[in-house]
């Protein structure tokens, strides 16, 4: 993956499992939300793949992915200020797959939600305004979710209550990708944890099999080299999809 001349994205080779959460962590400028954003088709990867269950979309344009189950929550949340609630969750219909997230089991998923359906997105905090970015992904029905920095600029409780719902999320059948720079936040989530710098993979594991050591090594780039993948990037809610 390029931005121009420079290489973001270097060999990076993925998988995720259906029903799991996996976190992808880094500092600033690693590739995180470069990686999510080649996945939901904003970039196009100069190399490689991107399998969603064993099937090719890397040529498929942004709204064809959703529709074929890939949808992203981006940093910053994006929604439309001027809109209401319910508009910007409507937004996510345009391109929905069949399934079990509508629009009332968003409102049941945020219990603050419904009465303020005609409340404008402007007019909310940002962690409300975070939990309509969430909705607004769900009602797509994605097979996959991709959550780019998700606790940016949130109060730690406010990030805490959003972490809590992801259980729900995968038993409605949702796999979860999730970028994260607090990375005590992603070891308590993610079933497996990936860490990013300079666009390259350097370290991958269950939470509970990676010490302190090997992560700040792998954060920071200190020590040993970095573990490459093969050029194939993917975002695969099936166990042993390539991404």
């Amino acid at each position: 993956m390029h931005h121009g001349q420079l290489q973001a994205l270097h060999g990076v080779n993925l998988a995720v499992p259906a029903g799991s959460v996996h976190a992808m962590i880094g500092a600033n400028g690693a590739g995180k939300s470069t990686l999510l954003r080649t996945i939901a088709g904003l970039h196009q990867p100069t190399t490689g793949s991107i399998l969603l269950d064993g099937t090719d979309v890397t040529d498929l344009r942004p709204e064809q992915r959703v529709a074929a189950g890939i949808a992203m929550v981006p940093e910053g949340r994006r929604l439309f200020p001027t809109l209401t609630v319910e508009e910007n969750l409507q937004v996510g219909l345009t391109s929905a797959r069949p399934g079990p997230w509508t629009i009332d089991g968003v409102y049941d998923l945020f219990d603050w939600m419904r009465e303020r359906r005609g409340q404008h997105a402007a007019q909310l905090s940002g962690g409300e305004q975070q939990a309509v970015a969430i909705g607004r992904a769900l009602v797509a029905n994605p097979k996959v979710l991709l959550l780019d920095e998700l606790s940016l600029g949130l109060a730690p409780v406010v990030v805490r209550r959003i972490y809590a719902l992801l259980p729900q999320l995968l038993a409605s059948g949702v796999t979860v990708l999730v970028v994260e720079q607090d990375v005590s936040q992603a070891l308590a989530v993610a079933a497996v944890v990936h860490c990013l710098l300079e666009g390259r993979i350097t370290l991958e594991g269950e939470p509970t099999g990676l010490t302190p050591a090997q992560i700040e090594s792998a954060y920071f780039g200190v020590g040993r080299g970095s573990r490459n993948g093969n050029g194939r990037a993917a975002a695969a809610p099936q166990s042993g999809a390539d991404a």
